[in-house]
């Protein structure tokens, strides 16, 4: 069996309020346990709604992109913080998010973050990434509501969208 230090708390990372949430209650939690925090973020080759035809090469400006933006996020969060925190950050090329999520955290100990979405209508708080993550992962996964913050916003914005389009 693994130890703590070999076992990892696996995030997924898309720069996003929620996804920040995300990175900050897994940090927490990694620290929590001892394990080590591996910080992902996927993303795709394709334009969305086509399907990917023959993956050449990667673009060389596409992973760049993705990996200055995970270093950024890494650093807002835990560059005041980190001293007792083993982070690790992978930007990665993947068909869908959730799909890459599961397939990395797949090791006995792991614990799978990712953030829940906003709260639909009528149901649970879940993404896509995070359904996707619940029905698939072989290890436990933690999903993160939004923040408050987030939520306000959303609720200010709607209000301000039904006062400019509706009647007068």
């Amino acid at each position: 069996m693994e130890g703590p230090s070999q076992q990892r708390v696996v995030v997924g990372v898309s720069g996003s309020l929620n996804s920040l949430v995300a990175l900050q209650r897994a940090g927490a939690e990694a620290r929590l346990s001892g394990r080590r925090l591996l910080a992902v973020l996927v993303w795709t080759r394709t334009e969305a709604g086509s399907p990917p035809r023959n993956p050449g090469p990667v673009p060389q400006t596409a992973r760049s992109a993705a990996t200055r933006l995970l270093t950024a996020v890494l650093n807002d969060v835990f560059a005041a913080t980190a001293g007792d925190l083993h982070v690790d950050g992978l930007a990665i090329s993947g068909r869908s998010a959730g799909e890459t999520l599961v397939r990395i955290a797949q090791r006995d100990g792991d614990l799978l973050v990712v953030g829940a979405g906003r709260r639909r209508r009528r149901g649970p708080w879940r993404s896509p990434v995070a359904r996707y993550c619940l029905a698939h992962a072989s290890c436990p996964v933690l999903t993160v509501p939004p923040s408050p913050l987030q939520l306000d916003l959303e609720a200010m914005t709607r209000r301000r969208g039904l006062r400019a389009g509706g009647p007068r």
